[in-house]
């Protein structure tokens, strides 16, 4: 694709992702862990996001398919993790994400859920990415550590040919030798020329898949960089997983921002956003 395709726009419930429109946010764990974690956490991103106005789509996951070894925990399973989803949806009145495998998942989880996520590993899957589109639902895709930007126009036709243009193409990063990953920023911007919006995922950019042997490194004080170059460039959203306790946490912990630093975090991006993208 060599021309740009004028920016679309794609709302969920109360949030707007576009190119060319302020930022918005996905944020939350990674995994869900109980219902009243997940309202603590919301509550807490909640009140983050306020003074910026930002708005969020609630994310967490209810099974983490792709884990680095078999003892890795993956989550809650789809009935109590959906359950749990609605009720947040339902409770603070903002959209709710998910991941989504195969192409079984996609009609019971858009049942709960506001957005389907398809995990990077699996964009490429066409009956799973067929079957997400067919729900209605918005798409947020992932583009694979192995892909280049410009790999992501066939991914989108292919959810674009079951009708649906809920379509969000999210950047995490690409492999670079063992263990690490890179982020190359020319990258939105060319993604960007499909006119879907681009999500900036800073958080799993940061990972070193498989780096401590049986679980997932990472390195947290690099997502504000990430998340700050990402905006300067010109993103139509973060994606952000956040814990009150990451080293603690079941799954992801070493690349998870503390919730406590997200409003200040956010109070510096969208500084840089107004700049960027001028009113």
């Amino acid at each position: 694709m060599s021309a740009t395709t004028a920016p679309k726009d794609v709302t969920i419930g109360n949030v707007t992702f576009s190119n060319a429109r302020p930022f918005g946010l996905i944020v939350g764990p990674c995994q869900l862990e109980s219902l009243n974690h997940a309202r603590m956490l919301a509550e807490k991103i909640a009140e983050a996001c306020a003074p910026t106005g930002t708005g969020f789509v609630f994310k967490g996951s209810y099974d983490k398919a792709n884990r680095s070894s078999l003892s890795g925990k993956r989550g809650l399973g789809a009935e109590k993790g959906l359950t749990i989803l609605s009720k947040i949806r339902e409770e603070f009145g903002v959209p709710v994400i998910t991941d989504v495998h195969e192409p079984a998942h996609c009609a019971m989880a858009a049942e709960a859920v506001d957005v389907l996520q398809i995990p990077a590993f699996l964009c490429r899957q066409t009956d799973l990415l067929l079957a997400a589109g067919e729900t209605g639902k918005a798409v947020n895709v992932k583009k694979g550590q192995f892909l280049a930007p410009w790999d992501m126009d066939n991914v989108a036709a292919k959810l674009a040919s079951t009708g649906n243009d809920q379509i969000m193409l999210c950047e995490r990063g690409t492999s670079f030798g063992y263990n690490t990953l890179v982020s190359d920023f020319r990258g939105l911007p060319r993604m960007a020329q499909t006119g879907y919006p681009v999500i900036m995922d800073a958080t799993h950019s940061v990972q070193q898949p498989g780096g401590q042997g049986t679980s997932t490194g990472g390195d947290r004080t690099m997502v504000p960089v990430l998340a700050r170059a990402a905006v300067a460039v010109g993103v139509a959203g973060l994606f952000i997983e956040t814990h009150e306790d990451p080293d603690n946490a079941p799954s992801d912990g070493p690349n998870m921002l503390k919730i406590e630093d997200l409003g200040p975090l956010l109070a510096t991006l969208h500084a840089l956003d107004s700049v960027v993208k001028p009113a």
